[in-house]
This record gives C-alpha cells, sequence and structure tokens, in this order.
C-alpha cells in the first residue's frame, strides 16, 4: 500500500462524502473488510478522485449518472450529498437525472429522483 496516496484518498474521501460518513465506514473496518477499504481510499480516492485534470465536480456529475445507472441507492445517496458539497446545483442535479431516464433508463430514473428528494428533505429538515 502506497501510504502516501492513501492519506491523500481519505483526506479527499472525508472532503466529498463528510467526515462522519466516512468514519462510520472506517469504525466497521475488520480483517476482512480491511484491505477493501485501503484499496477504497489509496485507488478510488487518492490515484483517481485526487487527480487535478477534472475538478471535483465534474467528478461528482459524473458519478451522480453512473452510481444512479447501476441502481446502487446506498452509494447514490452518499455520492449526491458529496455532489452537493462540490457544487453541483439541484437544477444540474435534475439535469443529470433526465439524462440517466433517457441513456440509463426510466427505473434507475424513477428511483434516483426519488432518493434525491429524500436527500433534499433531509437537507432542508422535512424529513
Amino acid at each position: 500500500m502506497d501510504k502516501k496516496m492513501h492519506d491523500k484518498g481519505l483526506e479527499v474521501r472525508k472532503a466529498v462524502l463528510g467526515e462522519a460518513y466516512v468514519n462510520n465506514a472506517l469504525k466497521n473496518v475488520d480483517d476482512f473488510n480491511r484491505p477493501f477499504q485501503e484499496m477504497l481510499n489509496e485507488y478510488c480516492w487518492g490515484t483517481v478522485w485526487g487527480r487535478k485534470e477534472l475538478p471535483r465536480k465534474t467528478r461528482s456529475m459524473l458519478n451522480i449518472a453512473m452510481i444512479a445507472i447501476l441502481n446502487r441507492q446506498h452509494e447514490f445517496r452518499a455520492h449526491l450529498k458529496g455532489a452537493l458539497t462540490n457544487g453541483v446545483t439541484r437544477d444540474e442535479i435534475r439535469e443529470i437525472l433526465m439524462q440517466v431516464a433517457i441513456y440509463g433508463g426510466m427505473p434507475a430514473a424513477v428511483d434516483s429522483f426519488r432518493i434525491a428528494r429524500e436527500v433534499f428533505a433531509e437537507i432542508d429538515g422535512k424529513a
């Protein structure tokens, strides 16, 4: 493991998803999933998210679309909050989900719109 890249990834991960979310994920680390969490921090968050060629906002927009199409609802919820942190607006999220509907299918968009509305309600204190 590249410790420097791992630490960079952990820093980016916390900045995007929030320290509480990441700390909650890390408190569940055990001998079984430790190598996965290390890989996640080093490669996903350090090597890729840590690159400068795309701004975090753009990476978040891409993630929203891909994760919505893959119908990974838990990850979609987390990355939706991260996208808002990275400056993606609600209007932009709506437009991304419209693209998802056309290129990824209506069922993926229906679920994603529902989750987005739930996340917005949580943030607005209306949940």
